[in-house]
This record gives C-alpha cells, sequence and structure tokens, in this order.
C-alpha cells in the first residue's frame, strides 16, 4: 500500500470523495487549460534548472509541450479556450526568462541536487505502507543546507490564508520529512519553498518564498498521514458536507443529497 500527498490531500478534503476517485476509480475532471500550463511550464522549469536549453529556445520549447498537453485533452474531449490557450503562451513568455534568475536571487551559490526525485519510503508510523512523491527540485548551497522547492503555477500570486494553509504547506512539510529518511539527512539542513509562477502578475513572475517545516509541523502532517492512511484502510468513507459547493460529484448519482 502507498499514499501521495494528493490523495491524502483530498481525504482530508471529503473522505467520501477519496473513495469514489481512488478506489471506485470514478474520475470526471480529466485537466483544462490551467493544468496543461501547470505540466508544460513544470517541464520548462526542468529543462531549464538542468540546463538542458538555452533562452533562446524556451518559447519554441513551451509551445510544443503546452501543445501536447492541450492534445491530450482534446483527444479526452475538453473543450478548449482558444483565447486563453493564446494568451497562456504570451505569459509563459514573460514567466520563462526570469525561472533562473530569481533562482539565484533567492539561493546564491548553489548546486542542483536533484530535479524531479522519486520518494517512495516507508511510513515509520505505519507498517506496510510508503509515502509516493516526486520533488521538483532540491538545491544544495555553499552552507551545507538543502532547498526542497515544489514549484506552483497560479495567475497573480497567493494571499495570506493561501500561503498558510496547512493543506498546501504540509506538502512540502512531508517532501521533507521522507527526503530526510530517504537520504540520512538531518532535518535542520533542510530548507521547504515553493516558488509561483505567476499567469497575470504585472512584474515579479516568478516568486520563490521559504514555508516554516519545523519539528512540531513535521509531527502535525505526520498525524494528519497516520489518521489518513488508518481511515482508508478501516473504509470509513464519511461525507464532508462544507466540501460540496465546488465538487463534481455533487448532487450526482454517486453523491446524491
Amino acid at each position: 500500500m502507498h499514499i501521495s500527498y494528493s490523495e491524502l490531500k483530498l481525504w482530508a478534503e471529503c473522505a467520501w470523495k477519496h473513495n469514489l476517485v481512488y478506489k471506485k476509480k470514478i474520475k470526471k475532471f480529466v485537466g483544462n487549460e490551467y493544468t496543461a500550463f501547470g505540466r508544460a511550464l513544470h517541464l520548462l522549469c526542468e529543462h531549464t534548472i538542468e540546463d538542458k536549453i538555452q533562452e533562446e529556445d524556451y518559447d519554441d520549447f513551451f509551445e510544443v509541450a503546452f501543445e501536447k498537453e492541450l492534445m491530450d485533452l482534446m483527444n479526452k474531449d475538453v473543450e478548449l479556450n482558444e483565447k486563453m490557450t493564446n494568451d497562456m503562451i504570451e505569459q509563459a513568455k514573460r514567466i520563462s526568462p526570469q525561472i533562473i534568475p530569481q533562482v539565484v536571487k533567492s539561493f546564491k551559490n548553489y548546486e542542483v541536487f536533484s530535479v524531479e526525485e522519486r520518494l517512495y519510503e516507508d511510513i515509520p508510523e505505519i507498517d506496510g505502507c510508503k509515502f509516493k512523491g516526486f520533488i521538483d527540485l532540491v538545491l544544495k548551497t555553499d552552507d551545507g543546507k538543502y532547498h526542497v522547492i515544489d514549484w506552483k503555477t497560479c495567475s497573480w500570486g497567493w494571499d495570506a490564508k493561501k500561503r498558510s494553509d496547512k493543506y498546501i504547506t504540509y506538502q512540502l512539510t512531508l517532501y521533507k520529512k521522507f527526503f530526510c529518511l530517504k537520504h540520512n539527512i538531518d532535518p535542520k539542513l533542510v530548507e521547504t519553498h515553493f516558488a509561483l509562477l505567476k499567469r497575470t502578475a504585472k512584474k515579479d513572475n516568478v516568486e520563490i518564498f521559504r514555508v516554516t517545516s519545523g519539528p512540531r509541523k513535521v509531527q502535525n502532517a505526520t498525524n494528519l498521514l497516520v489518521k489518513g492512511v488508518r481511515s482508508i484502510f478501516n473504509k470509513a468513507h464519511f461525507k464532508n458536507r462544507n466540501s460540496c459547493t465546488y465538487c463534481e460529484f455533487n448532487n450526482t448519482e454517486h453523491c446524491p443529497r
């Protein structure tokens, strides 16, 4: 048995919806323009950080990757907004040249430790269960510290509430926990960061900010993980009526009122 953070987050949102998506394999949402943009831009970030492409090739690389994602959606009969996708191509052109300068500004002297690092680690608190995930980027700075970074695409940015939302920040907290276990690294040497890739911001389209991930937060995130796994194992599929408003299953055959 294994669990990813996206699965845990969905369970925390609504255990009933988690059961529909992960156990019964009922999935209505297959993606849209925003998810296509995010995947293509993540791929650009990955290749940029690893120096696989030059700056003059950023735009072409993104357009090819974006078109591939859009074609995949069209093959799934997803209707796309052409004006929106054209706007997104222009937005990516503003973001891409700011990626490396912002990384350099934030971390000064660094080396790339890993890109898209796979985690598949035993959860010490639960026998027979692993934590699964992919860390977008890990940098090591010359002070000996490791920096776990997750790229997030957004419109203009995140407000204070979202920046401190535990169900968002716990992703990095658990990545840190299992990264340290995987490499036998002292948690005091690991810091966590989100890198926002802002589509509609007038300036500073790339922003990197640190997220606290001290021992207490790691323990709180671990407690949520343990609770989630045990609930899923015990098939406790309770509905959270507070999350119904924007749920694609709301008032359908899968979740009648």
